[in-house]
């Protein structure tokens, strides 16, 4: 069975409502093309205002799963038969979570991720505005495979990944907001991680010329046996196409089964503080 997904990469404005038309005007292009899972960028709908702490007004922004937003992507994948990654800002109570839900392609949430591993840099002052994600490392079961999700920094920590293997995950989307001279880096730890994992990897990037930082894009995906199947896009809006062929994928996991030859019993020093 092989399926196309998509992942969409555009430059925010200020305006929330115009970044969601930008959003689906895009999309509509990649359906044209035969996309069944189209993932957006890292917070699709704003710019990255994480740059500093003390933007208490941003928390206005935030949104939950009765948003005019969601229900607008809902609509969209009902009507169009596809299943949509939703990275957006997420208010639960009062918490805040830097999120993304998984709408099949019915209409339906399927659940939501919510990125755990939350940089406290200069430009990525995530914990100020965000609660560390509390739900683990669900996997979705879409119509047209199992997929995950690990946002940002959450690639850089491999345990992720592996257990999203280990539930029988077949793609997992990587949505970011990396700027400067990362990209080798991004590559090559995404890249190990669908080698390790035997497992599809999509990255998208966010893109554009924003208050502090220049986010590069260069979105990609790579196969279990490291090679790019799409990508990398340039620094532009884009839409990265890939052909994901999932009997490929059992024959690889065949030849190369790492997951089997584990040793867990091993591995304990791992959780040791």
């Amino acid at each position: 069975m092989s399926i196309k997904i998509a992942g969409i990469q555009f430059a925010c404005s200020v305006d929330k409502k115009i970044n969601i038309e930008k959003a689906l005007k895009i999309s509509e292009l990649a359906i044209k093309e035969g996309a069944k899972i189209i993932c957006f960028q890292e917070l699709f709908n704003l710019q990255w205002f994480p740059m500093n702490r003390g933007d208490d007004e941003v928390f206005s922004q935030a949104e939950d799963l009765r948003s005019e937003t969601i229900r607008i992507i809902k609509k969209k994948a009902k009507s169009a038969g596809v299943v949509f990654l939703l990275p957006f800002f997420e208010k639960n109570s009062s918490n805040y979570y830097n999120s993304c839900i998984v709408i099949n392609s019915d209409g339906t949430v399927l659940g939501k991720y919510r990125k755990i591993h939350l940089p406290d840099i200069p430009l990525w002052e995530e914990k100020y505005y965000f609660s560390e994600g509390n739900n683990g490392f669900p996997v979705f079961e879409t119509q047209f495979g199992k997929v995950g999700v690990q946002i940002s920094w959450d690639n850089l920590y491999p345990e992720g990944t592996r257990i999203l293997a280990l539930k029988g995950v077949d793609i997992v989307f990587a949505p970011t907001a990396c700027a400067f001279k990362s990209q080798l880096i991004w590559q090559t730890v995404i890249t190990a991680n669908a080698i390790t994992n035997g497992i599809f990897i999509m990255r998208v990037n966010r893109v554009g010329s924003e208050a502090a930082q220049d986010f590069y894009g260069m979105s990609f995906c790579v196969n279990p046996e490291g090679e790019l199947i799409g990508g990398p896009t340039g620094g532009g809006d884009s839409i990265l196409l890939a052909d994901i062929d999932l009997e490929y994928l059992r024959r690889v996991r065949r030849e190369w089964p790492l997951l089997k030859e584990r040793k867990p019993s091993l591995y304990k020093e791992i959780l040791e503080e």
